[in-house]
């Protein structure tokens, strides 16, 4: 902490304040310098590059299907969206067709993972407002779907479940019935996470009204997701530049009116229930068939460029994908909504109280493994 002397006239002091790498409030390794002038913050300055590991010039080196496991960790909370964005960029660049059992199976499961993110997102940010008991009905819900998660891939986090054409294997035998009764557990959850919180007095009154980001500021920072929607843009890339199979679903798109704390977490809410409703309709008409297309075990796809986006939980998750004919890519680029929505903080956070920095931080919902990648 650093303190300017005072002046010759006693006016106030200002005073810098560090907000992390290792603050319990700042979900990852991430830092803020703030300046305040009493309880106000006047200037801050967030500081990335903690988490930098050099995933994208790692996949340099990689073969395709090894490159899946790199993407697993970038996103490490929205793993197998991450994962589909990548393989669907090296089968457009392929012009490979996907067999309509796997599509539906990866949609299934990218949506799962969607409700799991938002249900971690969920509990952490009841914390950060204090309160304690929604963490526990948020971590019950993502729980069963992590239990699935391991029945269907074999892992909890690092799935490296999606393959160019395809997925790894087949599900269970007994899917369809876990599937039956995990979604109704979680259409219930999802009614008692909302009445717990939502509309609480204490929640209200810390997120109503705070970190206010305005329609054409989100648009000219370039936010995306969530936090977007809840500014009063209605865009979401599953319906503006639908990929796999999702425009033979129908679901809505929340969005917020006032931009704030409350509409970036109640947006989030509503999406969860949207994904149920995406769920539903994949389990009604998943046909049998294949899991995978002909693709050779080494993937050595045409010279070439391609960019690919998807709808991840944090926004608009893009690959950029240049191949030089062998079987390691020669650039692989990611457009991460977390860095781009991140950039807002520092407009966020100007004349607010150092109290809500934390609440503000907290809805913008940022993974540290893809904004420093």
């Amino acid at each position: 902490m650093q303190i300017r002397e005072q002046n010759r006239t006693g006016d106030a002091i200002d005073m810098m304040v560090n907000m992390g790498p290792q603050h319990p409030s700042t979900h990852g390794v991430f830092r803020i310098v703030i300046w305040v002038d009493g309880e106000r913050i006047i200037k801050s300055e967030p500081h990335i590059g903690y988490l930098h590991r050099g995933s994208e010039k790692l996949c340099e080196g990689e073969q395709y299907s090894q490159i899946i496991t790199l993407f697993d960790r970038m996103d490490y909370v929205g793993n197998l969206n991450c994962e589909l964005a990548f393989v669907l960029a090296v089968e457009k660049l392929m012009g490979i067709e996907i067999p309509e059992r796997a599509q539906y199976i990866r949609v299934i499961l990218s949506e799962l993972n969607r409700i799991a993110s938002h249900m971690l997102f969920y509990g952490v940010y009841g914390l950060d407002v204090g309160a304690m008991t929604p963490i526990l009905y948020g971590f019950r819900e993502r729980e069963r779907i992590q239990s699935l998660f391991e029945n269907v891939t074999g892992a909890r986090l690092m799935h490296n479940y999606f393959r160019v054409g395809g997925v790894k294997q087949d599900v269970p035998s007994d899917f369809i019935d876990r599937m039956g009764s995990l979604v109704e557990h979680l259409k219930r959850g999802i009614d008692e996470c909302d009445s717990l919180l939502s509309l609480n007095e204490m929640f209200l009154s810390r997120t109503k009204g705070i970190g206010v980001l305005p329609k054409q500021d989100a648009i000219d920072f370039g936010v995306t997701g969530p936090m977007l929607r809840a500014s009063g843009v209605l865009e979401d890339v599953r319906v503006s530049d639908p990929y796999s199979i999702y425009d033979r679903f129908d679901f809505g798109i929340p969005v917020g009116t006032n931009g704030d704390c409350w509409d970036r977490y109640y947006v989030r809410v509503e999406e969860m229930r949207q994904s149920m409703k995406i769920i539903d309709q994949a389990m009604k008409f998943m046909p049998q068939g294949p899991i995978i297309a002909d693709v050779r075990s080494v993937v050595r796809p045409p010279q070439g460029e391609v960019y690919v986006r998807t709808e991840s939980p944090r926004g608009d998750f893009g690959v950029f994908l240049v191949s030089d004919g062998s079987d390691k890519p020669y650039r692989v680029k990611v457009r991460a909504p977390s860095f781009a929505n991140l950039q807002s903080l520092e407009f966020l956070l100007k004349n607010s109280y150092i109290a809500d920095a934390v609440v503000i931080l907290g809805s913008i919902d940022i993974i540290m493994g893809e904004v420093d990648r």
